[in-house]
Formats: C-alpha cells, sequence, structure tokens
C-alpha cells in the first residue's frame, strides 16, 4: 500500500465522522493555543483532507459501518474559524481577569519576566493595536502576546477587530481551498515522505541530546 493511500484510509475513517473532527478541531485549537506544541496549521490541514474526502466519495469511499453523514466544508470552515478566535480571546480574557494574579505565582512571574514576554512588551510598545495580529502569526508568542494584550489593558473592540479579521482573511480560506484541492496535498506528502521523516528523526535525536547536556549540567558535580 502506497504511502497516499495509507494517508487516505486513515482520514476517511474520521470524514465520516464530522461531530468527531468538530469536536477535535475545538479541543486541538484550545490546547495548542495554552502551549501544545502543535502549530494551528496542522490542526487546519489535517481536518480539511477530511472534508476534501468527504466531498469525494468517488474516490474515497466510506466505510462499512459510516452513518451517511459527513464533514461539510463549510460548517468545517465555521468551527475552525470559531475554535481560533474564541481561543486567541479566552487567553486575552484571562489577561485582563488574572493577569496581576498570575504575577504573584513564582512559575508565571518567571514565564513573564522570560524573553518572550519582553519581545512582546517590545512588539506591543513598537506596533500597538496591529500588535495581536502578529502575535497570530509567530510561533511560540501567540499565548504570551495574547496574554500581555489583556494584561496591560488592550481594549478589547480592538483585540477582537484585529485578531477577528486576520482569522476570517485565513482560517475559512485555508479550510476551503483544501477541502477542494486536497489531493495537492496529498501529492506533496507523498514526495517529501522520506524528508519528513528523516527531518523528524533528526529533530528527535537533537531534542533528546539537549534534554539530556541539560540534564547533565543541572547535576552538581561531587
Amino acid at each position: 500500500m502506497g504511502f497516499e493511500a495509507q494517508i487516505a484510509e486513515w482520514f476517511v475513517h474520521f470524514a465520516y465522522q464530522p461531530n468527531l473532527v468538530y469536536a477535535l478541531v475545538i479541543g486541538l485549537m484550545f490546547a495548542s493555543s495554552f502551549g501544545l506544541p502543535l502549530p494551528e496549521e496542522v490542526t487546519l490541514i489535517s481536518a480539511s483532507l477530511t472534508a476534501f474526502m468527504a466531498t469525494h466519495p468517488d474516490k474515497y469511499p466510506p466505510p462499512l459501518n459510516s452513518t451517511g453523514s459527513a464533514v461539510d466544508p463549510i460548517t468545517l470552515a465555521a468551527v475552525c474559524l470559531f475554535a481560533v478566535f474564541v481561543s486567541d480571546y479566552l487567553i486575552y480574557w484571562i489577561g485582563t481577569q488574572s493577569g496581576t494574579l498570575l504575577m504573584k505565582y513564582p512559575y508565571f512571574k518567571k514565564k513573564m519576566e522570560g524573553k518572550s514576554f519582553k519581545r512582546v512588551q517590545k512588539w506591543i510598545h513598537d506596533y500597538g493595536t496591529l500588535a495581536p495580529c502578529i502575535f497570530r502569526f509567530t510561533p511560540g508568542l501567540r499565548f504570551p502576546g495574547h496574554m500581555m494584550c489583556g494584561v496591560i489593558g488592550l481594549p478589547r473592540w480592538k483585540f477582537c477587530l484585529v485578531v477577528g479579521i486576520a482569522a476570517c482573511l485565513t482560517v475559512p480560506t485555508q479550510v476551503i481551498l483544501i477541502s477542494n484541492y486536497g489531493e495537492v496535498i496529498l501529492d506533496v506528502l507523498s514526495k517529501v515522505k522520506f524528508v519528513v521523516i528523516i527531518g523528524g528523526l533528526i529533530a528527535a535525536s537533537v531534542y533528546i541530546l539537549l534534554k539530556w547536556k541539560n540534564k547533565k549540567a543541572a547535576v552538581p558535580s561531587s
């Protein structure tokens, strides 16, 4: 069985379980907002591929135990937009309600005094209202950036307007495009699978090595 066929076989089971896909999208979006190391694009692309397969039953027939319902691209786009916007707003809201309280705890105080939060503060000072849009597309700064916007009291309507426009321009577009042209994604995956596998192994090896070196450096010498 080829790589594309293996991917299709895995995704097709989700393509005909729409409620599960919508729930997973919401859960993963919220989890990634709070630090889960899973890029938003991975969730969007994966969910959109299920919509692509659901709209092409001639190429990807439903499983025998299918109930007949399938992932709908328009509904999926709406769910993804909802999940992205609400998860961003939730972080901002936590900042407005509990930002100063969290600073009293050593863990959060250390985080907010770290490099990420210092860079966030600088960008908010430099870019003002546009800062939330920049945080939304900058890996590692989405959580501290949105929270700091709430802590410093960035007006709610400005945050919602900027983040909402950014999400509306990118999220539904990705979902609809991939839902209609998913075969391109599958073709690319089949061509770069070797590179992805090797890259993943190298990244995992480097991560383990760094963790080992840090752990070794933390052990006091006798």
